[in-house]
C-alpha cells in the first residue's frame, strides 16, 4: 500500500528512471554542451528508449530546468515561512541562505549537488536557456512579490515598493550567480558567502554616500 511517506514500489521504479534520465542528461549537457546534445543520447546513456525520455520530460530544456523549479519551488514556501516580524528584504535574505541546507538533501536525493551546481554554469553559458532562465526568473520575482505584500498587508498593484524590494533582491541574486559562475568555487558554502555578502551590502548601496572625501 502507498503512502504520502513511502512511495510504492511502482512510484519509486519512476522515480529511478527519472533521476537516471536527469543525471545522464545534464552530464552530457555539462560536458558536450547543451545544443550538441541529443535525447537519443540522453535515452541511450540512461538505458531507456526515446519513448520514455518524453514520458517524464516535454524536452531537454525541461530536463534542464527540473531540479531549478525544486529549488524554487523551495525557496517560496520559505519565503512564506519566515516570520511576519521580518522585514521583507531581510525575509528574502534569510530565505535564500537558510534555504540551501534542507534543499540541498532534497536535490542530493534526485541528483548529486555538484552536477546540480554546474548546470548553473551550463544556463550562464548558453543563450536559449539563458533566456528561459531570465523569464522564469520575472515569473518567480511576481510570485514573491505578491507574497510580500501579502505579508505586508498590502495591494501590490497600488503599492510600488513589494516589487521594487523584489527587484532588488533578484537583481543581487543575478549578479551573484554570474560571479559565482565566473569563479574558479562554484561550491554551495563558496555560492552562500557571495550571496550573504552582495545582500548586506544593498542597504549601504541604496542608502549611503559612497564618496569618502
Amino acid at each position: 500500500m502507498e503512502t504520502a511517506s513511502r512511495p510504492g514500489l511502482r512510484e519509486r521504479k519512476k522515480q529511478r528512471t527519472r533521476d537516471a534520465l536527469l543525471r545522464a542528461a545534464l552530464e552530457l549537457f555539462t560536458t558536450k554542451g547543451y545544443e550538441a546534445t541529443t535525447v537519443d543520447e540522453i535515452a541511450e546513456a540512461a538505458d531507456v528508449s526515446q519513448r520514455t525520455f518524453f514520458r517524464y520530460f516535454a524536452g531537454k530544456e525541461d530536463a534542464v530546468f527540473f531540479v531549478q523549479s525544486l529549488a524554487e519551488s523551495h525557496f517560496v514556501e520559505a519565503v512564506r515561512a519566515r516570520p511576519a516580524h521580518e522585514a521583507p528584504l531581510k525575509a528574502l535574505r534569510q530565505a535564500i541562505l537558510e534555504g540551501w541546507d534542507s534543499i540541498g538533501e532534497a536535490v542530493e536525493e534526485i541528483i548529486p549537488t555538484e552536477l546540480h551546481l554546474r548546470s548553473y554554469r551550463l544556463i550562464e553559458s548558453t543563450p536559449a536557456l539563458f533566456a528561459t532562465h531570465l523569464r522564469r526568473s520575472a515569473e518567480l520575482e511576481e510570485d514573491i512579490a505578491r507574497i510580500i505584500a501579502e505579508r505586508e498587508g498590502l495591494d501590490v498593484d497600488a503599492d510600488p515598493r513589494p516589487r521594487v524590494a523584489v527587484a532588488v533582491f533578484g537583481g543581487v541574486m543575478r549578479v551573484t550567480e554570474r560571479l559565482w559562475c565566473a569563479g574558479q568555487d562554484i561550491t554551495v558554502d563558496a555560492l552562500r558567502e557571495l550571496t550573504a555578502w552582495h545582500l548586506d551590502a544593498v542597504g549601504p548601496a541604496l542608502a549611503e554616500k559612497w564618496h569618502t572625501n
